[in-house]
């Protein structure tokens, strides 16, 4: 049973460090304790198998051995390290969460939630209840309106991972949150295999090359914005990186120009663009090569095609569906869409070209966004830059621009020099029509660019 190859796999390192936190290591041993402390706590607290229950934390030892305890127990686990009144109102309604769990004092509290009226369950809970398996809730992150609830079979997600011959364990860098599908994977991916995780406080350049020289991480999975940060804060000039030998990045597009730059800045790493979706989990994929920003999902569990350019999967990890919403984003023949435009050499490499949703249509004429930040990020003068479409009287809409260059001095000079430095690489429609020059590229929390989609 897979729960109990859980267990197990966790108390064999038993004296090996699993997590390092805050000045603190813990060993598996530790660990495992914790686990059976956290199980012990929800039937203390009558949370029976297969109830809906919203784990409010971050990274720590009891937050992990909640999720690991939750998922024992058969539960349907909604991990959320934000807790605002929008996440909360969509799990207590679209999830039917009745507890919130959180960690006080390295302690698990457990808070019984109000039900403000009553539900009809939703139709996949009875399949997970049906069949003694748990279940995992993760949010979209969405700027507008309702996040979306997306449902997972958990055990899909673990037992891959439970099955995965021996590998040599490492340190990694828990970047990605706790709340994200490639924040759980990292983390399984490494307890599952007796690897150490390096848990972080915060998430600032500073402070996460600070970690990476402090435990002289290996792998360390980031966003290509956060890789952009650590490059303008030239904080690989205040700490020793020379530790880290992967970087995996993904969660948004990796732009060549600034691929190179970030080689430069970590000579021994090598470069692999990862690739999953919050509905699909994350599929393993090989990079051309460090300096390619084309990949191929190399993954028995994943199959892939390409529709009108979009690409478009099928898992074994592949979500159940929405709890507030229509999956309308899955073809009648169950392929997902992922709304990824990319384009296919002739090796069959894929690289991703951008999002379907944020592509410009000038007149009828299509514009990436990436094609011009990546033109543009190459240039010395550009420390970041961000295209996005605005609506537009005469073509429908027109190129915008926010760019960070604080060694041009004044707007009109920024202009003048982006309008140059890309008029001799691009048509004339592809062009910015305004450049903002911004003191900073607006990004979220989970380090992706905030792009405006207009529609």
């Amino acid at each position: 049973m897979s729960r109990s190859r859980l267990l197990s796999t966790l108390a064999e390192p038993a004296e090996r460090v699993a997590l390092l936190h805050e000045g603190h290591s813990h060993t598996y041993a530790q660990l495992y304790t914790e686990v059976e402390q956290a199980r012990a706590v929800l039937q203390s607290q009558g949370v029976q198998p297969g109830a809906a229950v919203i784990l409010n934390a971050d990274y720590s030892i009891q937050a992990i051995a909640a999720l690991l305890a939750l998922y024992i127990n058969r539960n349907i686990v909604a991990p959320l390290v934000d807790l605002n009144e929008r996440a909360v109102s969509t799990l207590q309604t679209a999830a039917q969460c009745r507890y919130r769990i959180e960690i006080r004092e390295h302690l698990l509290q457990v808070h019984p939630l109000v039900e403000t009226c009553a539900y009809e369950p939703p139709t996949h809970y009875q399949r997970l209840r049906e069949q003694g398996r748990a279940g995992l809730v993760l949010l979209s992150s969405g700027s507008t309106g309702a996040p979306k609830a997306i449902l997972h079979d958990f055990d899909d997600l673990i037992d891959p991972k439970l099955e995965k011959g021996q590998k040599k364990p490492t340190t990694i860098l828990m970047f990605l949150l706790f709340d994200h599908i490639g924040g759980l994977n990292s983390l399984l991916n490494t307890l599952l295999v007796g690897g150490c995780a390096v848990l972080p406080g915060e998430r600032t350049p500073q402070a996460i090359c600070g970690l990476i020289e402090r435990h002289r991480v290996k792998v360390l999975p980031v966003s290509p914005t956060f890789l952009n940060l650590i490059l303008m804060g030239r904080h690989q000039e205040q700490h020793d990186l020379s530790s880290v030998r992967l970087i995996t990045y993904g969660t948004e597009t990796m732009q060549q120009s600034l691929l190179a730059r970030v080689q430069q800045m970590f000579p021994k790493a090598k470069m692999l663009q990862t690739f999953g979706t919050s509905e699909t989990g994350i599929s393993a994929t090989v990079s051309q090569s460090s300096a390619s920003t084309f990949f191929k999902l190399a993954d028995k569990n994943t199959e892939f095609r390409i529709v009108d350019g979009e690409l478009q999967l099928k898992t074994q990890s592949q979500f159940m569906g929405y709890l507030n919403q229509d999956t309308d984003n899955v073809t009648a023949d169950g392929w997902f869409r992922t709304g990824d435009l990319v384009e296919q050499n002739d090796e069959g490499y894929l690289r991703i070209q951008g999002r379907q949703k944020e592509l410009i249509n000038v007149g009828g004429l299509k514009v990436l966004p990436m094609e011009l930040e990546n033109i543009l990020m190459g240039s010395p003068l550009i420390e970041d830059c961000l295209v996005y479409g605005m609506p537009n009287a005469i073509t429908g809409q027109a190129v915008h621009m926010d760019v960070k260059a604080t060694a041009i001095a004044s707007k009109q000079e920024l202009k003048r020099y982006v309008l140059e430095h890309l008029g001799s690489q691009l048509e004339a429609y592809k062009l910015p029509v305004k450049v903002n020059k911004v003191d900073e590229i607006a990004f979220s929390n989970r380090f992706k660019k905030s792009r405006v989609v207009s529609q």
